[in-house]
This record gives structure tokens, C-alpha cells and sequence, in this order.
């Protein structure tokens, strides 16, 4: 395993995606820990979470608790793991998404992540998505508070802007360590909150990176799966997937970028780990680039 910075923190180059463990088709609970215990022998040493990320109304945190009991039921060492969860969305249970940036709900859901993780300071906490109707500053002055209060040691934002970006590195200087905005062969929407990123110093994680490659968690059942893409092309170049390809393009985009690939599965997040070794030539990342 390859491995990159989050802020001070020396993470795997690849992380895992939790969000499949634990919303609309999820696994049993035994096939969801045996796929987090996967990633862990392959050297991921980074798993992404977050409160909102469960199926039916009422059991907020399902992922956050879930994390929590793999890893203390895993026979190894976890103490280099760090748990990046969010908060600032909600799941009413009937499949749809709602924003809330308010600083007493970002407080007080961090407290409740950190209590469901069992950590005293929670090693990674970012603002899932910006609320339209809360002022920018505001949330992102809870995070402050949390920085300052020592119930966070880290903070992130997500599904952001390249204004937003400056304006929250502007307002939590150091405390900023990461931008999480959705990126992948199909979707290059955020190249420019990746360059800034690289140039604030900051990590940057794009969930759902194999889109245009796989299905999203958050696509319906009917979503495209592209193939023959260069992607494929190359992957069997290498004898290998084209998931792999997608990750190593990623990584090969920035030293700021560590992807997020969801697994519910220990086969897949086997293959997503092995991308960190795989070597991309010169001619092949200009061909993915372009594709």
C-alpha cells in the first residue's frame, strides 16, 4: 500500500467508501464486517462514513455504529485507522436526502458521531453538504467550535465550491485539512476545487470515483456502466480492472488525491486497494485524461 496526508495524518492511498455497508441494498451485518476486515489486511488504513448514511427512518449513524464494531472486532492493530465521518444531512427513510448546516445540529451531531464511534476527539469531521438557507460562515464556524472545543481534531467540507473552499480555509486555517466533491472518469465537474485544493494543501477525496466505470450507491438499479471505455482499454493492457485503472488515474491526477471507493463486498474493496500499486505511463494517463 501506497500512502498519502490528510493534514498531519499519514493515511492508505485508497480508502473505503462505507456508504453501501449500510443504505438500500446493504449487506448482512457479517458480509458488511468481513468487508471492512478485507480492507484493513490490504493496508487501508482510511474509512469514510457518515450519520446519515443508513436505510430506514430512526437508525441514524447505522454506518458510524457498524464502523465501530468492525474495527473492535478485528483481530489487528487499528490504532493508524482514521475515521472520517460528516454531518450536515439526514435520511427521513424514504429514500430522499435533507440538508441541515445549522451550528446547534453540527454540534450536536458530532457529539452524537463521536459517541457512536467511541473516540473522545473524532480524527476527521466534515460538513457533508452546504444548507442554502445557513449562512456559509456560520456552519462553518461550528466546525470552529468543534475544532476549539477538542471534539473534532480535523475538519473537511463536502460538495463544495471553489469560493466555499476559500472561504472555509480562510476561517479555519490549519483545521482545514480536506475537500470531498464527487469526481470520477465520467464526472470531472470539480477540477478546479482539485487545483485549489493541491494548492491550499488540502486533501482532496472524491466519492464516487468509479463513475462511468460502476454504478454509484447513489444511482438507481438502472444506471449505466460504461464499457470499451480507455479505461477498459487499459486495464487489459494490465491484466487488471478497470476499477483499478480509475483509481490509479485518480491518484495520478494529484498527490492531494486519496479516492473513496464504496465496497459491500470484501472482493471489491481487495481489487479498489491493489489500484495504489498499479503504474500508469505517461502516455497511458494522457490517454485516460482525454477519455
Amino acid at each position: 500500500m501506497q500512502y498519502r496526508r490528510i493534514g498531519t495524518t499519514r493515511v492508505s492511498a485508497i480508502g473505503l467508501g462505507a456508504m453501501p455497508l449500510s443504505i438500500e441494498g446493504r449487506p448482512d451485518e457479517a458480509r458488511a464486517v468481513a468487508t471492512v476486515h478485507a480492507a484493513l489486511d490490504a493496508g487501508v488504513t482510511l474509512i469514510d462514513t457518515a450519520d446519515s448514511y443508513h436505510w430506514h427512518a430512526g437508525e441514524s449513524g447505522h454506518n458510524e455504529l457498524l464502523i465501530a464494531r468492525a474495527l473492535a472486532s478485528y483481530p489487528g492493530d487499528t490504532s493508524a485507522v482514521l475515521v472520517a465521518t460528516k454531518g450536515g444531512r439526514g435520511r427521513p427513510g424514504d429514500g430522499s436526502w435533507t440538508v441541515n448546516g445549522t451550528p446547534a445540529h453540527l454540534k450536536r451531531a458530532a457529539q452524537d458521531s463521536a459517541r457512536r464511534l467511541g473516540v473522545e476527539a473524532i480524527g476527521l469531521y466534515q460538513l457533508h453538504k452546504p444548507d442554502p438557507a445557513v449562512p456559509w460562515a456560520e456552519s462553518v464556524g461550528a466546525l470552529r467550535e468543534l475544532l476549539d472545543a477538542g471534539t473534532i481534531r480535523a475538519a473537511g467540507i463536502s460538495n463544495v465550491t471553489t469560493e466555499q473552499i476559500r472561504a472555509a480555509h480562510a476561517q479555519l486555517g490549519d483545521g482545514l485539512v480536506s475537500v470531498q466533491n464527487q469526481y470520477s472518469p465520467a464526472v470531472r465537474d470539480s477540477e478546479a476545487e482539485l487545483r485549489l485544493s493541491t494548492e491550499l494543501g488540502l486533501t482532496f477525496l472524491p466519492w464516487s470515483p468509479l463513475g462511468g466505470i460502476a454504478r454509484s450507491a447513489l444511482d438507481g438499479p438502472s444506471g449505466a456502466t460504461s464499457a470499451g471505455t480507455a479505461f477498459h482499454r487499459v486495464a487489459a493492457a494490465h491484466e487488471v480492472s478497470p476499477h483499478q485503472v480509475a483509481l490509479a488515474w485518480l491518484l495520478s491526477r494529484s498527490p492531494a488525491v486519496i479516492p473513496l471507493p464504496g465496497a459491500s463486498r470484501p472482493e471489491s474493496i481487495r481489487d479498489s486497494a491493489a489500484a495504489a500499486e498499479l503504474r500508469l505511463s505517461s502516455a497511458e494517463s494522457a490517454l485516460l485524461d482525454a477519455a
